[in-house]
Parts: C-alpha cells; structure tokens; sequence
C-alpha cells in the first residue's frame, strides 16, 4: 500500500464515552477514515465514561483505543475534578463549574502527538458551539486558533503535511447530532454523558449535560435510551 494515501485516510478521534464523541467516532469511520480512539482519565468524577469509550470503540469500528491518564484533579478548580464543588442542577449564568481549565487544550495537544507518531493526518474531536454549556474551548475560534498552533507545532505540518481537526459537530443541534448518530447505528444505550454517573453509567437526571441530552433526543422525535438512577 502507498504510504501517502494510507496516512490520508487515518484520524485520531477523542472519544470520552459520551454522545457527541460517539457520533464523531461514527462520522469519522462514515467518511473511510481509520480511526484510533483516543480517551483520557484525566480524574473526572464521573469515571464511568472510559468503559462506555472501550465499547463505543470497539461497536463503532476503531482500529485502536489507547486511554491516557493526566492529572487535572491535581489542579482542581472545576466541580468534574473537586469533590468539593457541587455539580449544578440547575441553569446557571455565564461559565459554569463544571468547565474543566485547558482540558481541550490539552486533549487536542497529546492528540497532536499521538496523530505525528501515527501517521495521522486528522484529529476528530466533538465540541459543539449551539447545545453546549458555555464552555469557551468548545467554539469555533478555538478550533480555528487550535488549527493554526497545529500548523506552527508539528514535524508534521512544518515538512508539509499538516494535521487537520475536524470538529464536524460544531455548528449542529443536540437533536441533529442524534439523528446523524442513529442513521450511522450508534446504540446512544451505551453512552455515558451525565457529569454524576454512578459506577454502573447510570445518568442523574438533574445535571446539565442531562439535560441538554434529554431534549435533544425529545427534539429528535425519538425515545431517550438513557439509563437513569431513579
């Protein structure tokens, strides 16, 4: 096989178990890429999302799946990392706690490094910029400023081939995403989105990202397979 047209179809996709990341995922393999999964446990409370990664992986037809452990608990300062801050239930202003400080940033950056050893030549990541909940690193400017670091950063793009990120949700609807995803075949079963999940995945209910997935799937027109506590 040729070299070149082999590292044109191989993406690295960020894949953190939740909806969005499952339909990336699905969209990447849609479009004939070769897709490497890459998650991290980065010491989010909700750590039941890694296990639905794995299997999302596996159902939806990655090559690979590495996960990558980094310490954002050790900084704290967001109620996914301290304990101590309480996940809201609750529509809030501005910026909420639950924004997690330089996490794309640094998910994008060692997906950078895992895409130049790979041969890569795109990065899928999920962000979305309409149903989101405020978080800064999840607009289009960022992805933009992100693209142009990656064009600066690497071998790769200095030598000429520079790696792409693929944000394919950006401007969708949370209802969109999931009739995109269900035309694919994701099972959003095994997804795990709630900033509370307990051991087994099982949703809250109550918390932000809940919500936004409830009314995506009402939007949609289409039943919640969520599995919730109560």
């Amino acid at each position: 096989m040729n070299r070149d047209a082999d590292k044109a179809v191989r993406a690295v996709v960020l894949v953190s178990g939740g909806l969005d990341s499952a339909t990336v995922l699905a969209m990447a393999r849609n479009d004939g890429r070769e897709c490497h999964g890459l998650s991290f446990r980065y010491g989010q409370r909700h750590d039941a999302e890694l296990s639905a990664a794995a299997k999302l992986c596996a159902a939806l037809g990655a090559v690979s799946h590495r996960t990558l452990t980094i310490d954002l608990a050790g900084l704290g300062g967001s109620a996914l990392t301290d304990p101590d801050i309480p996940v809201p239930e609750s529509s809030t202003e501005g910026i909420p706690v639950t924004y997690v400080p330089a996490r794309n940033t640094m998910f994008l950056s060692l997906a950078l490094g895992a895409a130049e050893i790979l041969g890569a030549t795109e990065i899928y990541i999920g962000v979305n910029a309409l149903d989101y909940s405020g978080y800064p690193d999840c607009r289009p400017a960022y992805i933009e400023a992100f693209q142009t670091l990656a064009n600066l950063a690497t071998k790769a793009a200095v030598e000429g081939n520079p790696i792409l990120i693929r944000a394919p949700l950006i401007n969708l609807g949370k209802d969109e995403i999931i009739r995109r995803g269900l035309d694919l075949g994701v099972d959003y079963s095994q997804t795990v989105s709630c900033y509370q999940a307990d051991a087994r995945g099982a949703a809250c209910g109550r918390c932000d990202s809940c919500r936004l997935r409830r009314a995506g799937f009402e939007a949609a027109g289409v039943a919640d397979p969520t599995r919730y506590q109560h």
